[in-house]
């Protein structure tokens, strides 16, 4: 009899652990390397069918860099400048564009922040209503245009 009743205690047991542990786990998609690289592609084709150069920076939900395309003819310093506006964006789950026009308004402490590059060209890179990454891009004609060509390369992902 005493071994029954821990047999049925330990299935008991063992039920709740199972169902506990998915309780703590979820379902998550995200960005692969093909997918930053669709993006990448999306974005440059815009660039190029406004005969803009630009560097493309993509990353993943956490700001880390996937992928990055320097268009020929683009500066140097665009690599950093687009890795910068990308993480922003994702890490901060909004468009740098945002952060750049609340600093022009007198928010000016927010330049003090760390690894924060708040000028436009930074998009978040959206899935099913929750950020995935980010594109950000420098170099093109304007930060209008950064922008324009960053929406461009997320807008591939739905």
């Amino acid at each position: 009899m005493r071994k029954r009743s821990f047999a049925g205690a330990l299935g008991a047991l063992t039920l709740a652990l199972a169902t506990t542990t998915g309780a703590q786990t979820a379902e998550k998609r995200t960005l692969t390397l093909a997918g930053a690289k669709k993006i990448a592609a999306a974005a440059a084709a815009e660039a190029r069918r406004s005969g803009e150069g630009g560097v493309i920076a993509v990353v993943d939900e956490g700001g880390n860099l996937m992928y990055l395309e320097r268009l020929d003819g683009t500066f140097p310093a665009g690599a950093n400048v687009s890795i910068g506006k990308a993480r922003t964006a994702a890490l901060f789950k909004k468009p740098t564009a945002a952060f750049e026009e609340v600093i022009r308004n007198g928010r000016t402490p927010m330049v003090a922040l760390s690894d924060f590059t708040p000028l436009q060209g930074g998009v978040p890179i959206e899935l099913d209503g929750a950020v995935i990454g980010a594109v950000g891009v420098s170099g093109a004609a304007s930060q209008q245009r950064d922008e324009a060509v960053a929406k461009a390369g997320a807008a591939v992902i739905r």
